[in-house]
């Protein structure tokens, strides 16, 4: 298993472990609310008894009233008690600022009916209601309806914002870390590919002259193999130059993206098997922001991993195409490998993935960092089916329609 998949692998345990830990919280939560509850509607009978007492004993004593009201006192939650047309006759535990409910006097009851027909609706929705059977203060029916007392109700609501609290935390930590642990990374990344570029410095340089020996010696400078071993000294100078720029912003220039591509084809192909061909298509005449050294990398990496997907003969296509609307460019690079499963998608730009056995797996990565975060592009899997090939595709910003230059 490559370092990526196992830290996938370890994510997807962290988080089934919190989502068991949340559903747990919220379990034992909604257990105590259960129990709350029906604590309450005990509670909620007991005053609606004591209330029917009341009514039922008039005659009773002042010290057992008095008992009673206690009761009712000790063990009340929020009710109203109204008859079967909803008229209100008592009620306990509302918001005293709007309410002028005096049922010892005898001028008419005064009261704000807005809000004791809101609360009752409410504690219709919350509750089925009790019934109270009188036998001899009135006829008829009265009901006691009742809400759920204040910590009933924060109760209920506390598990979800504090899950939503740790949620939020955990975010923000994982952010900071994950920005933290980024730049300490680039850091590390940057720091080792300047000191690359400066230790290549000195024996390209030494290259370059015995080159120049070696044609002076032989006395010819169109020798074949002087050519090719002059142009992979070229090579190696350019690739110190490229981590040489790593780290710092390059400068983007227009350039025809056809000739770059094509002279970077002509360097690459001849030092891979003859049995794998390459076609560059599409339109010869745009022209596109890039940094040519950084995209040369680019390119080489991606037609290196064409290259290995591929067992046998097989063809690397390169297509061009501008898109006047979004003013991009796209470059395709179509291979016949053997393709990548659509699961994997994402995960081959991921530093550490990789299919070879001796493969650091930093191609690709770097591939997507010097597109995006240098040539403000994209780069993604457009197509892949496994057995018959991959599509690549590079987006760029495109510019003025480039001319070529004729001589």
């Amino acid at each position: 298993m490559n370092p990526y998949e196992q830290k996938r692998r370890w994510k997807f345990v962290l988080l089934a472990f919190a989502i068991v830990i949340a559903g747990a919280s919220l379990w034992y939560t909604n257990y105590l609310v259960q129990n709350i509850s029906k604590a309450e509607r005990t509670r909620a009978e007991v005053w609606s008894k004591s209330t029917r007492n009341i009514i039922d004993m008039p005659d009773v004593n002042d010290e057992y009233i008095t008992f009673i009201y206690s009761i009712r006192d000790s063990l009340a939650v929020p009710a109203i008690v109204a008859d079967s047309a909803d008229n209100i006759t008592s009620y306990r535990g509302l918001d005293s600022t709007k309410t002028n409910f005096d049922l010892e006097a005898d001028s008419v009851k005064q009261y704000d009916p807005k809000y004791f027909q809101d609360q009752l609706k409410e504690m219709r929705s919350q509750h089925e209601p009790i019934e109270i059977n009188l036998a001899r203060g009135g006829s008829g029916m009265l009901y006691v309806y009742y809400k759920d007392s204040t910590l009933l109700t924060q109760l209920r609501i506390f598990p979800y914002i504090q899950l939503t609290v740790i949620a939020i935390f955990l975010l923000v930590a994982y952010l900071v870390f994950s920005s933290s642990r980024r730049s300490e990374q680039d850091q590390v990344w940057v720091g080792m590919a300047k000191e690359t570029a400066h230790q290549l410095g000195t024996p390209i340089s030494a290259l370059m002259a015995w080159v120049e020996l070696l044609k002076s010696k032989l006395n010819d400078e169109n020798d074949p193999l002087l050519i090719e071993m002059e142009n992979d000294v070229k090579r190696l100078e350019m690739v110190a130059d490229r981590f040489s720029k790593i780290g710092s912003k390059p400068v983007l220039q227009n350039h025809g993206v056809y000739d770059v591509v094509v002279e970077f084809v002509d360097y690459f192909k001849i030092r891979v098997s003859d049995k794998i061909k390459f076609n560059v298509l599409g339109d010869t005449q745009v022209e596109a922001l890039v940094n040519v050294p950084l995209f040369d990398w680019v390119l080489e990496n991606l037609l290196k991993n064409a290259v290995n997907a591929i067992e046998g003969p097989g063809l690397v296509e390169i297509t061009i195409i501008e898109n006047l609307v979004k003013e991009q460019v796209f470059i395709d690079i179509t291979d016949t490998g053997k393709g990548i499963s659509r699961l994997k998608f994402d995960t081959v730009f991921q530093p550490g993935y990789t299919t070879r056995k001796r493969g650091w797996g930093l191609g690709l990565s770097l591939t997507k960092r010097i597109v995006e975060n240098y040539h403000q592009g994209q780069i993604f899997i457009k197509d892949s089916e496994i057995g018959k090939g991959t599509v690549f595709r590079i987006v760029l910003k495109s510019n003025l329609t480039y001319v070529p230059t004729t001589s």
